[in-house]
């Protein structure tokens, strides 16, 4: 009761709270005061809790050929808790226990009605966009009123943040925060690729292309699937190491071949997998990809994105001859429809969380932890908020 009404209490007012803020590109963030405006029509503020880091927020921080938007406010995997709800929202509620999402889900747009995708034509991901999407503002201000600018619409690197309610979802009160925010991005990118993009079906043979928090992912979806083989693919030994907890069968280093990996792939399974799923978004990894699936009904899935100018080059034989290509994006699941019932998974024990949480930090050494996502030396990295209210 008291935290409900420690809740309640801030309805309405601005908020000051810590933040991560990224004045510059690539510089050390500084957590700092900062002002957080009430939600207007249609928008939801949350209480973070938690939040990890992915690469995507490493990506744009370094903003190495992107647009450069600062100072700004990174994050967007986490969970938290409702503090207040504006005008018109509905599904939600100030103490529900929520999951903020990247990419949105109006319910109402042509993608959405489509039945055919998990992309919303409103709330579609715009890595360039600063502000939210409802009225082109930011509702992060430094203590002498210069604007703040969000990330992905979510902006978690912050104790408080808003989003448009068709950016958040409602999840089990039951189910723990410090787990359960991975669900916001890279597993539930892993996997979907496999479960409703690649259609995984008991029996198949699938090969992982990148052992990262999304590759491993991939993995425990080909398994809970039911494939028969599940190959991992990784230059790192370490990563290779951890393949047995997460439903490997096989595991793959190139190096230790004189040959393309994908001819090795061809070998180990008869003239290639059922389903190759990448999990980096390297143009040499997605070209190998699809060369490594069976001809007749093999399927490559790209589930990664690393430098987005750089092009694919894969000869037309590969389609002639029945290989298919595609891409998934957030693995394909409607993130506010859907998203309580991978909770679910959860709790039920049928999906793995805990053991891709390498490392457990407060939030005021998100510096550190952005520095073993650089070195290569964490799957995912959990920051504890440390609230002061």
């Amino acid at each position: 009761m008291a935290a409900e009404a420690a809740i309640a209490a801030t309805a309405g007012e601005v908020i000051t709270c810590n933040a991560a803020v990224a004045y510059e590109a690539g510089a050390p963030m500084i957590v700092d005061k900062i002002c957080v405006a009430p939600p207007k029509p249609s928008e939801v503020r949350l209480k973070i809790t938690h939040t990890s880091l992915c690469r995507t927020d490493l990506t744009f921080w370094r903003a190495i050929g992107q647009k450069k938007v600062f100072p700004r406010i990174f994050g967007h995997e986490a969970a938290g808790i409702v503090e207040s709800v504006g005008k018109e929202v509905t599904g939600v509620k100030p103490g529900d226990h929520v999951v903020p999402l990247f990419t949105g889900e109006c319910q109402e747009c042509r993608y959405c009605r489509s039945g055919k995708t998990n992309l919303c034509q409103k709330f579609k991901v715009d890595t360039d966009r600063g502000v939210l999407a409802s009225d082109g503002t930011s509702r992060f201000s430094t203590k002498d009123g210069k604007p703040i600018y969000h990330f992905l619409g979510t902006s978690t690197f912050s104790e408080y943040t808003v989003v448009d309610q068709a950016c958040v979802a409602k999840i089990d009160k039951a189910a723990p925060l410090d787990k359960v925010c991975l669900l916001s991005c890279g597993m539930t990118t892993g996997l979907g690729a496999s479960i409703n993009t690649a259609k995984v079906e008991k029996g198949s043979t699938v090969a992982i292309f990148g052992l990262g928090t999304i590759g491993f992912a991939a993995a425990q979806g080909a398994k809970i699937a039911g494939a028969s083989r599940i190959i991992g693919i990784d230059v790192l030994p370490e990563k290779l190491a951890l393949g047995k907890k997460f439903g490997l069968t096989d595991t793959v280093n190139p190096k230790e071949h004189d040959k393309p990996i994908q001819e090795v792939i061809k070998e180990m399974t008869d003239g290639g997998v059922d389903y190759a799923i990448e999990c980096v978004g390297n143009v040499k990894l997605i070209e190998a990809a699809v060369e490594s699936v069976h001809e007749g009904w093999g399927k490559a899935v790209v589930a990664g994105l690393d430098d987005n100018t750089k092009f694919v080059s894969v000869h037309p034989g590969n389609f002639l001859y029945g290989r298919l290509l595609t891409g998934t994006f957030f693995g394909d699941y409607k993130g506010r429809s859907q998203m309580n019932d991978l909770v679910e998974m959860y709790m039920k024990k049928e999906l793995n969380l805990d053991d891709f949480i390498t490392h457990n930090l407060p939030f005021h050494k998100i510096n550190e932890a952005f520095q073993l996502l650089i070195e290569g030396k964490c799957l995912r990295c959990v920051l504890h908020m440390e609230h002061d209210h």
